[in-house]
């Protein structure tokens, strides 16, 4: 359990430190939403890609990606099954309507996972505003303490 800080009862250099790592936290919560959506990107990208699926393109010519830019000519022969990629290398056969739950459920399953980070990322970011303004009143404070005692050496 973290404990509770008084951001005003913190030096300057405290403070420094305390952005620093809010910053850190900050990146890191964005890299994670961000990863997390393209994911989720690739499994709507593949769920859509089930339409063409049907009756009517079965036995259609198509180009098989041997690579993200070599290709060699096909055959549509089954629309009714797809292999999945359920990760490290394996591979499971579903039928269209499987694989389109499949995919509906990783879908909802990424969007509740970036739901429950986007709340921390928030609060992260209101911490940082927070911080930065407590920084901003001190040197703004050192700035006047150091003019008034200018100020009073001179006369």
């Amino acid at each position: 359990m973290a404990q509770q800080v008084n951001i005003s009862e913190l030096s300057l250099p405290q403070l420094e430190v305390l952005k620093n790592q809010l910053d850190q936290e900050v990146e890191f919560l964005s890299s994670s939403i961000a990863q997390l959506k393209v994911v989720q990107t690739k499994y709507v990208e593949a769920k859509d890609c089930l339409t063409v699926l049907n009756k009517s393109n079965e036995g259609k010519e198509l180009l098989v990606p041997l690579s993200s830019s070599m290709y060699v000519p096909g055959k549509l022969s089954d629309v009714g099954n797809v292999l999945i990629d359920v990760g490290t290398g394996y591979y499971v056969e579903k039928s269209v309507d499987d694989a389109r739950d499949f995919f509906k459920r990783k879908i909802d399953f990424l969007t509740k996972q970036i739901e429950k980070i986007q709340p921390a990322l928030q609060e992260k970011h209101g911490m940082k505003q927070a911080v930065m303004e407590m920084m901003s009143q001190k040197i703004q404070q050192l700035t006047a303490a150091g003019a008034s005692q200018a100020a009073a050496t001179k006369a």
